[in-house]
Formats: C-alpha cells, structure tokens, sequence
C-alpha cells in the first residue's frame, strides 16, 4: 500500500505560520503537558563542533492525545553571519503516533524553531512578568532577539526597548527595526547594568559562556528569560541570580541541570533548594508563581521536544493543499 509523504519548504511555512498568540497558546499546551508528567520525552542529543564554532542538537517528544510527534535537528553555526549566512537551520519530521510513518517533513531551516522558541518567552512572560510591563530589555541582536521581544510585546506590551549587543552598530539596528514593527520607542544602549536598571521585563538571546548580567543588578519588580543558554558550558546569568531571586523556574528541570543557567549554579554548589519549579507547573497551577509585582524572578528556557511536536503538528493543521505530495 503506498503512502504520501508532505514535503515543505520555509517559504511554503512563512506563508501560514506566524508568531501571534495562537502560537503561544499552542505552546503553552505543550508545556502545561510537561507539567502534568505524560509526555515521554528523551534527554537532548547535542553534538558541540567547536571548530567550526558550531552545534548541533536533535529534540523530540511525544505527548499524549497527539496524532503525531516530531524529531527536530538543529544545527547552530555561529560564524555563518560572517558568509552571509543564517546562524541555525534545520528540519523537522513528523511521524504519526500510530504507525511510525513519516507524514511530513518540514525543511523549515529553524524557521518553525525560531517560532516556537520566542513562543516559549512570550509563555514565560505571560505567567512570570510583572502585570505592567513599561520597559522592556533584550541582550542580542539577532533574530531570536527580535523574535523575543514581538513575542513578548504580544503579552506584555511594553512602550520602550532596550537593546543591547557586542556590536553597536548591530544593537542599533536591530533597535530601529523593533521600533518600526512594534510602534514603541526603541533606542540600543551600551550599559548592560544600566538595562536592567530601568527594565521590568529583560531576555537574554545569546551564545554568551560568560555572564552578561550580575547577581547584585536584579532589583524589585524584575523578570528575566534567559533562552541562550541551550548547551553545556553556557551561561548568561550570574549563577548567584537563581539564589537570590525569589523565584527560579526551568522549563524543564533535568535539561536545565545539564544544559541551562542552573548547570553553573549547581557547578559551585550556589543552588541548595533541590528540584526547580517548572513552566508547565505554573501554568497548571500545581506551584505558586510570581506573588507580587515587586517580586524578582527568572525563567530559565532551554527548548524542548514538546515544543517542537507541538509546533509541528499546529503547521499541519493550518497547512491546507501547501507541500509537496510523494508517494512511498
């Protein structure tokens, strides 16, 4: 018996995907089912090729109720820019839950990633950041940077941005493109201190090792995403911050321990209150989030197989005819 098999590509995806609050919800769904302990997902495979300043990581979840799961492979390349090419590619492959036959596959070169990704902050925004948001920071220029802070805005729409970024003219840039997509006032600014200090809601969207924001700049009525920290050895924020905050929540605990800013924590012993909370369970109301808007929380995301077989699977109910048909 023959079977079909969807082929489609990023262009045919930018068409009928979006970053709005479907998508958001979407994701939300996916993290509420981590939440509640049914989805079987495996540790991330990740591969580091230094000498190319390069990763790769494969995800995959399957979470039940669902028709289908998803295996995404994500390869970061961080010089690419350099050739004039984009930092992170990729496909998904979607298979369905009942039979293991691949229905489609999605070259979406990290489009779908790079959706689902911010989809997450905009998650961590709605149920960690302080109810008004006047001021909003983002550390990085790229495209997860401005993906980040749409994303955020959805939710918390905030009047002013700040951006920052190891290179000026870059932070500028990517300033004025925010400003002009999200009607607010956007300037980029040099003083990460200085950022924080005056931001109720700041993201973090690099590939730092180092830390890029101190322990002893958090103030009342803070909340930081950190979503860079994806791999071993990564660090955006002083490991001193998830003690001292008054909540830490990871989007999922084990990756967090191995692959996120908690890794560090732990690594010098700073993180002493066991298990963190994680995202799903705020949203099921299974832990208590922020109590107040003068309180100081952090929200560690380092992407996982729920959100990418959630993702993947919102793309083909929204696909319609788009793709192209093979038979197997």
């Amino acid at each position: 018996m023959a079977h079909e098999t969807r082929i489609v590509t990023e262009a045919e995806l930018r068409q009928v995907v979006t970053l709005d609050l479907s998508v958001v919800d979407v994701i939300e769904e996916a993290f509420a089912a981590l939440g509640r302990g049914t989805v079987v997902m495996p540790p991330i495979l990740s591969m580091e090729l230094s000498e190319a300043n390069g990763e790769v990581d494969v995800k995959t979840a399957y979470i039940p109720g669902f028709d289908s799961f998803a295996i995404k492979v994500s390869p970061g390349f961080f010089d690419n820019p350099s050739l004039g090419l984009p930092s992170l590619n990729g496909l998904m492959i979607l298979f369905s839950a009942k039979t293991g036959l691949v229905e489609a596959l999605f070259l979406d070169n990290g489009y779908l990633t790079d959706v689902r990704t911010a989809a997450a902050g905009a998650v961590a925004a709605r149920h960690l950041a302080p109810t008004q948001v006047h001021t909003a920071g983002v550390l990085g220029t790229g495209v997860q940077a401005r993906l980040q802070m749409q994303a955020a805005h959805l939710v918390r729409p905030f009047e002013r941005l700040l951006v920052w970024g190891r290179d000026p003219d870059k932070a500028r840039l990517c300033a004025a493109d925010l400003a002009q997509s999200l009607g607010v006032q956007a300037e980029a600014v040099t003083d990460r201190q200085a950022l924080v200090a005056k931001s109720q809601l700041v993201v973090t969207t690099t590939p730092s090792r180092t830390p890029l924001i101190q322990a002893d700049w958090l103030h009342p009525g803070l909340h930081i995403t950190a979503m860079g920290s994806d791999q071993t050895g990564k660090s955006e924020i002083d490991p001193a911050a998830l003690t001292l905050c008054d909540l830490y929540v990871a989007d999922n605990a084990s990756q967090c321990q191995t692959s996120g800013e908690l890794e560090a924590a732990l690594a010098q012993w700073l993180w002493t209150k066991g298990t963190p909370v994680e995202l799903g369970q705020l949203i099921n109301r299974a832990a208590n989030g922020r109590n107040s808007d003068g309180a100081i929380t952090i929200c560690d995301l380092t992407g996982t197989g729920a959100q990418d077989t959630a993702i993947a699977c919102h793309v083909r109910g929204v696909l319609g005819d788009m793709g192209t048909r093979i038979q197997t």
